[in-house]
């Protein structure tokens, strides 16, 4: 037994010295290896070149929103958006913040450039603390165009809006303080009536407290008031009705309560909870207990505010004004706006050079629900945006950057979602013909509502490619733009191009079309897009001849071609061209069809012959012909799109 353990660790201990001695006599092998990989490396690289190793970052899907708010902290944001801890720290060092401890709170300016490195969405959540006031009510006025919201406002406020306004039409929103004869005050919004509007109006719904929706007596409920209601509900804000034109003659207040009733609006009357009022804006009727209604609902609601801190604001309208540059009008929904604060507007920041109530007058500040003209943006912002009070110009940069990047990359993404779909859609339709448009206009938000409108004209013949948008008269720049791409100037209440660039566009063939009311904007352009059209071809037949007699042509020499058959025929109904295709039918069956070789009256050639008349005809290659044989004479039509203008002021291109 213990010769067998000496044998035993006396085979492991040289199975051990043999592996060592393996190692070391091979030890120059390894060494020549590593040298040719050496050689390997220093080769160019095949693939791509080398990148140092980044903190891992979890990119969240486009779509999603991340929710924050001032003074969370980074365990906060790692969590609402999916990205781990030191993702975040490295993204705050490279803005020039050091933050230690995940623990450690972020303002809400921070998270928001962090969320957009990461390419979230952000939603901003505003704090309600602070010294809350009761504050006026937002009253936005909606209803069918031509109803007479505009004279309410202006039998309120005792001025004249509505004989300024085009055709007595509102074209973009205003916002007014009316002072009642009680001593309150209330903010009104004036948004159009316009189905092209629709949008604006929606934006209207979203900052306001109350909705008056105007009816007329004599015309009832129409598709906008209809409209107005379900943008009033989708925003979850309470309705008072107000029945106008009651002084009229075909005035029926009830049939209005009723058709309102089967809309599925709850009336007073009706044992609902919706006030109505019966009133005349001409005559002034009724004023003093639609503004009882609109203080009772504001009194139900009791509508209050933080007046100190930062302010929370919302754009209302947009506009460029020659010597003051970007002008927006807010309406402040919380916190107190301070001239020469910092601010980003959407995209764009600025410096508050000076603030305007409804007035025109200088204020120094604005408290909540007061509507008020920023001055000093570095540009003009989107109707609708919000607007941000910042601590530093640095910041405000810093985040108008980020926001701007953001939102070119969207626009990229939806660009190339559009591209992937019509390349799918491209194979099985036919060609579009592009009708490329630039669109001007005097405010933003009316920009974006006729962009929208025009873009509705889109059909499947015809591509409206609006290639640019902007506020403001129509400049030199845009008649070189239209020149490059071909595309046509569409200018929105504008004052009339200087003769200069009026010259230069005759010069360049491009079109210019000004107007102050969308409607004959719309019409003129659904012209020119069916002219444009280039329609699709149909076979129709022209006319139908009934065979009497045949004749033949036999012995004709070879110069002049075999025998042929003539079909003696009498039109019966519609025309016959030499151009047209002959279709030989019998008892109902095609027998033949092929091009018409000859058409003749009276032993003359004839281009195109009327009904009742006699004529001999030839179709190519038939000798087929039986007496009592119809044949009919088919051409080609090409058949153009029609423009569709419905009563509620929705247009569209019908292929």
């Amino acid at each position: 037994a213990n010769l067998d353990t000496m044998n035993f660790h006396a085979g492991v201990y040289m199975l051990a010295w043999h592996q060592k001695k393996e190692d070391v006599v091979g030890l120059k092998a390894p060494k020549r290896e590593k040298r040719v990989r050496k050689e390997t490396r220093s080769q160019p690289p095949v693939e791509a070149p080398y990148v140092a190793p980044k903190p891992k970052l979890t990119r969240s899907a486009p779509d999603k929103i991340v929710e924050i708010f001032d003074g969370m902290t980074l365990r906060d944001l790692s969590k609402r958006s999916g990205a781990t801890i030191n993702a975040l720290q490295s993204i705050l060092a490279d803005l020039g913040e050091r933050v230690e401890s995940e623990f450690d709170s972020i303002t809400i300016d921070l998270a928001e450039l962090v969320g957009m490195e990461l390419g979230v969405n952000i939603r901003r959540m505003h704090t309600g603390e602070g010294t809350v006031e009761p504050r006026p009510a937002v009253v936005t006025v909606m209803g069918h165009v031509d109803h007479g919201k505009t004279s309410l406002l202006d039998s309120l406020r005792q001025t004249s809006v509505a004989a300024k306004e085009a055709g007595g039409i509102t074209q973009h929103i205003g916002a007014f303080v009316v002072e009642m004869q009680s001593g309150a005050s209330l903010t009104f919004l004036d948004t159009p009536g316009h189905a092209a509007f629709s949008a604006m109006r929606a934006r209207g719904a979203a900052v306001t407290d109350i909705v008056v929706l105007v009816v007329a007596a004599d015309d009832g409920v129409m598709p906008q008031t209809l409209e107005a209601m379900s943008h009033a509900k989708v925003a979850n804000v309470p309705i008072v009705v107000a029945i106008n034109k009651c002084d009229k003659s075909g005035a029926d207040p009830e049939r209005v309560r009723i058709q309102l009733g089967s809309e599925g609006l709850l009336l007073e009357d009706m044992g609902g909870d919706v006030q109505v009022v019966e009133i005349s804006a001409l005559s002034k009727l009724g004023l003093d207990k639609l503004e009882e209604a609109l203080l009772l609902q504001a009194e139900i609601m009791d509508l209050k505010a933080r007046t100190d801190g930062p302010a929370q604001a919302f754009v209302v309208e947009a506009r460029v004004d020659r010597g003051r540059g970007p002008l927006a009008t807010t309406i402040v929904k919380s916190g107190t706006l301070v001239s020469g604060q910092y601010i980003v507007v959407g995209s764009e920041w600025g410096r508050i050079r000076s603030l305007r109530d409804t007035a025109g007058k200088v204020t120094e500040s604005a408290k909540p629900a007061m509507p008020v003209e920023i001055e000093g943006l570095r540009g003009l912002p989107m109707a609708g945006d919000d607007v941000v009070v910042v601590d530093s110009e640095e910041r405000a940069r810093m985040l108008s950057q980020g926001r701007k990047k953001k939102q070119e990359k969207d626009r990229l993404r939806k660009i190339d979602e559009n591209m992937t779909e019509e390349a799918e859609i491209g194979e099985e339709t036919p060609e579009r013909v592009e009708m490329p448009i630039i669109v001007k206009a005097d405010v933003q938000g009316s920009v974006q509502a006729v962009t929208d409108a025009l873009r509705s004209l889109n059909s499947p013949q015809v591509f409206v490619n609006v290639v640019h948008v902007g506020v403001g008269p129509i400049s030199e720049h845009d008649i070189d733009l239209a020149q490059a791409c071909r595309a046509c100037i569409v200018g929105f209440n504008i004052r009339d191009p200087p003769s200069a660039i009026t010259l230069g566009a005759t010069q360049a063939n491009i079109k210019i079309l000004l107007h102050k009311v969308i409607y004959h904007l719309l019409e003129e352009m659904g012209r020119l897009i069916v002219e444009k059209a280039p329609g699709t071809a149909e076979t129709q037949i022209s006319g139908e001849a009934e065979v009497l007699n045949i004749f033949e042509l036999k012995g004709r020499s070879k110069s002049k071609g075999p025998d042929i058959k003539i079909a003696g025929c009498r039109i019966t109904d519609g025309r016959f061209s030499r151009t047209g295709t002959m279709r030989l039918l019998r008892s109902g069956d095609v027998v033949f069809e092929g091009p018409c070789s000859s058409l003749k009256r009276e032993k003359q050639d004839a281009d195109t012959l009327d009904k009742g008349t006699d004529c001999g005809l030839v179709i190519e290659d038939c000798d087929e012909y039986q007496v009592g044989d119809t044949i009919q004479c088919l051409e080609q039509v090409i058949r153009k799109p029609k423009f569709i203008s419905t009563q509620s002021g929705a247009v569209r291109i019908e292929c």
